[in-house]
């Protein structure tokens, strides 16, 4: 007889938040972690949300979903960091009216300098961290520097939401199903700069099945995909706010999941995915920054991809938005020290 997995304890900080609405049943029915993982959910979020955090706990119960094997809801960050496996850090202070950047990267900055600290101090040696609260890629990078004990590869910033929102136009402009297009790449920064790349994409089954096609080659319309197509991944975000009054939560949270599955349990042959991850200087970024680039998975271990094609045309906007995570590390980090 199989013996049963033990739990693996899941943290979701802003708990009681939008995003975490969505996100906490997923992973609770086993979405992310697969169909035979029970998990342990802590749930950290702010004292004034503690009566929301006990109606999301009130929630979850009543779903009797057979995977949860108990749920830690708490406003104590020693208690909610302690040995989890898998940290998903959602909570952050946004941006609000009338806020300069620097005014936003100094509110993470001391948010993140507490809980990358926890993970240091609590967490499992082996806790896969995602950074979600935006600005998520520098978020990220002051969550790891906060935890020297841990490897830097443990963190990684969310820039799947860009990713799957990048295969979704494709499918679009096709009229193919999603799951046709592969192998595009979300590079730098999970902000306006961001650069989605199709140079190495392809559909399959397209024209016709059995066949394969480049993206480029597929749309016939380089205009587009240089242009409109850019601007809509970039800007999606803002958009969905506009027609909402509220900012992506189920995509978001769909994209985390989507995000620490394929990181834990792999992602297909030859196909890549894109994680905000620490810069060793692949592709001529800055060593140092928390930089989105195409990535494989296996054995709970991402690679990034190297040797891909880089002309001129995405060298301009890779490096843009490397600017532009320089610049926010620099503005960022000396309130660290704070």
């Amino acid at each position: 007889m199989a013996t049963a997995k033990a739990p693996a304890r899941v943290l979701i900080t802003g708990a009681a938040g939008q995003i975490a609405y969505s996100l906490v049943f997923m992973v609770a029915r086993g979405d992310m972690l697969g169909p035979n993982q029970p998990v342990i959910l802590h749930l950290l979020d702010i004292p004034a949300a503690q009566e929301g955090l006990n109606g999301v706990v009130m929630e979850l119960e009543d779903c009797a979903l057979p995977l949860l094997s108990g749920i830690v809801a708490t406003t104590d960050v020693k208690t909610a960091f302690s040995d989890v496996d898998f940290a998903l850090m959602v909570g952050a202070m946004p941006r609000r009216e009338g806020m300069e950047r620097a005014d936003l990267l100094k509110a993470n900055a001391a948010i993140f300098k507490v809980q990358g600290k926890a993970l240091n101090d609590y967490a499992s040696r082996n806790v896969k961290v995602v950074v979600v609260g935006n600005p998520a890629n520098t978020n990220a990078l002051l969550a790891q520097i906060s935890a020297p004990s841990l490897p830097k590869e443990n963190f990684s910033a969310l820039t799947r939401l860009d990713h799957n929102r990048a295969k979704a136009q494709i499918a679009n402009r096709l009229k193919v199903g999603v799951s046709q297009v592969k192998n595009v790449a979300i590079w730098g920064n999970h902000s306006s700069t961001q650069y989605p790349d199709i140079t190495s994409g392809v559909v399959v089954d397209f024209p016709k099945q059995g066949e394969r096609s480049s993206v480029a080659d597929a749309i016939k319309d380089q205009a587009w995909l240089q242009g409109d197509f850019i601007k809509t991944v970039q800007q999606r975000g803002a958009a969905v706010i506009k027609l909402r009054k509220l900012s992506s939560a189920a995509s978001a949270a769909k994209a985390i999941v989507d995000h620490m599955r394929d990181w834990v349990l792999g992602t297909p042959e030859g196909e890549y995915v894109s994680m905000g991850v620490y810069s060793e200087g692949s592709y001529g970024i800055q060593a140092g920054l928390i930089y989105s680039f195409p990535v494989s998975c296996k054995d709970g271990k991402y690679t990034i991809i190297q040797g891909l094609p880089v002309d001129d045309f995405s060298r301009k906007l890779m490096k843009a938005t490397e600017e532009e995570l320089v610049q926010e590390k620099d503005t960022a980090v000396q309130f660290l020290g704070q």
